[in-house]
């Protein structure tokens, strides 16, 4: 089965025009994993009614900001605190809880080198998830990958932006991510942003829905704040075909608006955070965040619901146990109202277009 079009088997590229009517497709955008350890459901409280939550959706994105060990595997490119890496069986964990769509491009997918990308894309393959962003040249990671679903088919564009290690953006030639770097003026560089772009566009001609990814690390002054240019680039994603735009890449989450009924979710923050930096490295902002799930009818967004969830600091054995630590549950209602709170608040900067209700449902303008 070709690993980017993961549809019925010897059927190929589903070639669905966009107006095509079918059932709504429901479609779920996480928070990054960071998963880099298999638990039983004794280490992990909440996991059952959490996984019930996701799977009734078709599609479950997430950015998977692991790399799988294999054979192929290089020496690690960065300290090994920072390496972010797992055993094939963290791949079979998200399968469970429902995710069948994720990005590979961002700036740990090169930690173990070309080998370590080249092992991931195997691995996912194996398990059978769809994904984009990484490839054994730049014309592969480019390119979309497909999810079907019995409502349709949902695409996905994946890039990233800061923060790629030397030797791990592709090239025509060499193993990598999709890249879109910044120039000089800090707009996107014109070759990267038409890849993009055109990716988008044939991605929306085979596909009810398109998600345009984007894993940013070129951050601003106070993370939590959207970038002018990446607001500006979301819109372009959207107006080239894309029904959602997608980002993460600040550890906590940021705001997000609508833009031509699309959701732009600039920064989902964490639905699973195993780094092994100790406790207090990262603020208690990383440790929640929510979940969207999207309802699209005809290739546009006609329900958005935000969920909370809230990832436990400590593992089970105390703050030295990492393989415990960083796994999402529903949060409690005291604890909702506070993270839709805060969601909405760095919504309204960004403008009147995306507001709350208490049940975490869109109220769109």
């Amino acid at each position: 089965m070709n690993r980017r079009n993961l549809l019925v088997a010897g059927m190929g590229l589903l070639a669905v025009p966009a107006t095509a009517k079918s059932r709504p497709l429901r479609v779920a955008f996480l928070g990054q994993a960071l998963i880099e350890h298999v638990v039983d459901d004794d280490a992990w409280p909440g996991r059952q009614a959490l996984q019930a939550r996701l799977r009734r959706n078709d599609v479950c994105f997430t950015n998977l900001e692991t790399v799988i060990r294999g054979a192929r595997a290089g020496a690690p490119t960065r300290e090994s605190l920072t390496v972010h890496a797992g055993e094939p069986g963290i791949l079979r964990v998200l399968d469970e809880m429902g995710v069948n769509l994720v990005a590979t491009a961002n700036n740990h997918a090169f930690d173990l080198g070309s080998g370590g990308i080249l092992d991931t894309i195997e691995a996912l393959e194996r398990q059978g998830l769809a994904f984009a962003g990484s490839g054994a040249n730049l014309a592969a990671a480019a390119a979309p990958g497909y999810r079907k679903a019995p409502a349709g088919a949902v695409a996905l564009v994946a890039f990233a932006t800061g923060k790629v290690r030397e030797g791990g953006a592709a090239t025509p030639s060499r193993p990598g991510v999709n890249e879109l770097r910044r120039g000089p003026t800090g707009d996107p560089v014109e070759e990267d942003l038409a890849r993009v772009l055109a990716a988008i566009a044939k991605a929306r001609s085979a596909a009810q829905v398109v998600i345009a990814y984007q894993h940013n690390h070129d951050w601003e002054p106070a993370i939590v704040d959207v970038p002018a240019w990446q607001r500006d680039l979301a819109r372009r994603c959207v107006d080239a075909g894309a029904a959602a735009f997608v980002g993460h890449g600040a550890p906590l989450l940021q705001g997000g608006e609508i833009y031509k009924g699309a959701p732009l979710l600039y920064g989902l923050g964490n639905f699973i955070f195993q780094t092994e930096k100790p406790q207090g490295a990262y603020p208690p902002s990383a440790w929640s965040s929510v979940f969207a799930e999207c309802v699209f009818d005809g290739g546009r967004m006609v329900d958005l619901r935000f969920e909370p969830i809230v990832l436990n600091e400590i593992g089970r054995g105390g703050p030295t146990d990492m393989e415990t630590r960083g796994f999402p549950r529903l949060a409690s209602a005291t604890e909702r109202q506070a993270i839709l709170d805060g969601l909405s608040a760095r919504s309204a900067v960004l403008g009147p277009s995306l507001r709350l209700g208490s049940s975490g449902e869109a109220i769109i303008r």
